[in-house]
């Protein structure tokens, strides 16, 4: 997928949006204290031998007699584990969910490599540990498919995915499975440096138009339910998923964390400028 073309557009294009403060934890961090080559002063110490003389500050040696050297932010790269959903629920919206949940996972793996640093797309899947692609092996989820019975709560309450520690952690996900957003926030947060929670659903998913008779299956259980969809309906689901998304944005917020909701339908290019870009997870390529 790395040569899908709106893949490649959105490389392109974007770039991821790092803070500019430090990551968290000293692995992962993105500001080193290093005097290193960055413009963004940081601050000043005593000359010592070995030091390079072009960082001297002349102007503070007229001020104080001592010979003195400016340090300034040491751009480092951070460490990338991309947690991608596969359980049966993304192949909801004719399968436009989980198309487009993997171009952004693929693109947002290629900016983290643009950085230098190492990215790691995991599938959370039936498989034990998930199964970590980087690197040209990004090409395999081309053919994946996501029939995955265990829901993201149950892989991350198994420990089963090996974060990088103090790393920039992104979780690509619906978060349509029953949980508690506080401890599931928590627990992916827990030795992440940066974490990013983005939520992939179709238009419909997030606003259902369609009364009548309907039979839902849950794709992870094959469980159904026949029933009779009413307006009433419709806003007590809409109601919920209100409260649903109002749970992990606060959960989020608690954890030092991006919550972000993504409409798939629009495409990935569209998904990138109107959701993402906003929430400062990408910006612009100078």
């Amino acid at each position: 997928m790395r040569d899908d073309p709106d893949v490649q557009r959105a490389v392109a294009a974007w770039q991821l949006a790092l803070p500019h403060a430090a990551l968290r934890g000293r692995n992962g961090e993105i500001a080193g204290r290093s005097a290193g080559s960055s413009l963004e002063f940081h601050e000043y110490r005593q000359y010592l031998p070995g030091d390079d003389v072009r960082n001297l500050d002349w102007s503070a040696y007229a001020r104080t007699d001592q010979l003195m050297i400016r340090l300034h932010r040491e751009e480092l790269s951070p460490r990338t584990d991309i947690l991608l959903d596969a359980s049966g629920s993304m192949a909801a919206g004719s399968g436009e969910k989980w198309r487009v949940s993997r171009q952004l996972a693929v693109a947002l793996a290629m900016l983290a490599e643009r950085l230098g640093g190492p990215a790691r797309v995991y599938a959370a899947d039936d498989r034990q540990p998930p199964s970590a692609l980087s690197g040209s092996g990004l090409q395999q989820l081309q053919n994946w498919s996501c029939v995955g019975r265990r829901s993201l709560k149950e892989v991350v309450a198994a420990r089963a995915v090996p974060w990088q520690a103090h790393g920039l952690r992104i979780v690509l996900s619906d978060f349509l499975f029953p949980h508690e957003p506080g401890p599931l926030v928590q627990r992916l947060a827990d030795g992440a440096g940066l974490l990013w929670l983005i939520q992939t659903v179709t238009a419909w998913e997030l606003e259902p138009t369609s009364p009548g008779g309907r039979r839902l299956v849950d794709p992870e259980t094959d469980e159904h339910l026949d029933l009779v969809i009413t307006p009433r309906t419709l806003a007590r689901y809409q109601s919920r998923l209100q409260q649903l998304r109002e749970g992990l944005e606060r959960a989020a917020r608690l954890a030092g964390a991006v919550f972000v909701t993504t409409v798939v339908d629009r495409g990935l290019e569209t998904l990138c400028r109107d959701d993402l870009f906003p929430r400062g997870v990408l910006q612009p390529v100078a």
